[in-house]
């Protein structure tokens, strides 16, 4: 199998799979991403305590690109400060814009699958959409369209 195969793999287990996709019991932070160019549509909820991602998880519906994401993102920020979900955010944008590569992507983990993603520009805003509401939700910001 082939490292373009292998991505393919990932992405669509990813998408298909229900181990992310479910509320969070006692969310701290629960905020809706909307991706109206083509109908994504995620809840992405939060259980932060003392500054960490203690769980996580998202409801929605969209393409195979967009709830992979959600799901690859999650595995991520798990366990993780919000200080490293933010770095993993910018290191997710950089891959996404082609300004970050190699060994870099290893903190990534398999999220670094949706790197092919950057020479579909129709399909950035769908791979973006969850690090995007992450970084909102962790601001405490209120959605963009975008």
């Amino acid at each position: 199998m082939d490292l373009k195969e292998l991505y393919s793999q990932i992405i669509t287990e990813n998408s298909r799979s229900t181990r992310n996709r479910r509320p969070v019991p006692g969310a701290t932070i629960s905020l809706e991403g909307v991706n109206p160019s083509c109908g994504d549509d995620i809840t992405l909820q939060l259980r932060v305590e003392d500054g960490v991602v203690q769980d996580a998880g998202f409801i929605g519906s969209g393409c195979a690109i967009s709830q992979a994401s959600a799901s690859l993102m999650i595995d991520d920020i798990i366990g993780k400060t919000e200080e490293e979900a933010r770095r993993l955010i910018k290191l997710f944008f950089g891959m996404i814009k082609g300004e970050a590569d190699g060994d870099e992507l290893d903190d990534l983990e398999d999220a670094a699958a949706l790197q092919g993603i950057s020479h579909t520009p129709a399909r950035v805003k769908c791979a973006v959409l969850a690090w995007h509401t992450l970084e909102e939700a962790l601001d405490g910001k209120q959605p963009e369209e975008f």
